[in-house]
């Protein structure tokens, strides 16, 4: 059976979670030891230490992306790409903007309110970014999906997986689309799918540990990865000292060295 290392809050395992149940392949999930930035058994089969992983049959596979398109060659039914090089070129690039410039807004509404890492008018002034941010992507998303039911066109497909992790955190954040808009719609109408739900509810487990964060951060039990597009957002948003304050604290980590 396939083994998917994972955390259920991360959009990255959420989008091959909802692959896997459409194409209902089996798996089981595990929660690595990863997490604190030390050498760990996990960083043996993926060096930059972040989830999600797959394994295969002995064959470790990193990188949500590379993981979809692992899971449309083995499993090609039923496909989640659309049938033309052009649509499969436009989701793709969809799912490029959602996971290298929406997560990071999404990621830094999170260490603000949920890590505490800043607080004040500094927390304030990331705030106010975030949502400004958010609120463009809507509008760009919106215009990706036009009038058609998904962004994959006439069916659910790689377009709207790659899209919903990242609005369902906006809706958690109090950010989610407004009512009766295309983009409010459309998420009525993806969650009604069996493999989106199944998705979602597991994170609810890990709801309660919210509150815990901040003291884990002072700890020095967990250090947030920081790397390409998370730490370009908190510096163009206002967050310099936030960077340079978890620089000094370790609680901040950018991508190992790989040997």
């Amino acid at each position: 059976m396939l083994k998917l290392y994972e955390h259920p809050f991360s959009p990255y395992v959420q989008k091959v979670k909802i692959s896997l149940y459409e194409k209902n392949v089996a798996f089981e999930v595990e929660v690595p030891d990863a997490f604190s930035g030390g050498p760990t058994e996990f960083g043996k089969m993926n060096p930059r230490l972040e989830v999600p992983a797959l394994v295969d049959d002995g064959f470790a596979i990193f990188d949500s992306t590379i993981i979809l398109d692992y899971l449309e060659e083995k499993w090609p039914t039923p496909p989640m790409l659309p049938p033309t090089p052009r649509e499969r070129a436009r989701v793709r690039m969809i799912e490029d903007v959602c996971d290298t410039y929406y997560e990071a807004i999404n990621w830094g509404l999170m260490e603000v309110r949920a890590w505490k890492r800043v607080t004040g008018d500094a927390a304030m002034q990331l705030e106010s970014r975030a949502t400004e941010q958010t609120a463009g992507v809507f509008k760009w998303l919106e215009r990706e999906l036009g009038s058609s039911q998904y962004f994959n066109g006439a069916s659910f497909g790689y377009g709207d997986l790659s899209v919903y992790p990242h609005v369902h955190g906006s809706v958690v954040w109090g950010v989610g689309p407004k009512a009766n808009t295309p983009l409010a719609t459309w998420v009525s109408r993806v969650e009604e799918r069996s493999s989106v739900r199944k998705t979602i509810e597991a994170t609810q487990q890990f709801a309660g540990s919210l509150d815990v964060l901040p003291q884990m951060l002072e700890s020095g039990a967990f250090a947030r990865q920081y790397r390409d597009h998370r730490l370009e957002w908190m510096m163009r948003s206002g967050g310099v000292e936030v960077v340079l304050a978890g620089l000094k604290k370790k609680t901040i980590r950018f991508s190992s060295e790989v040997s």
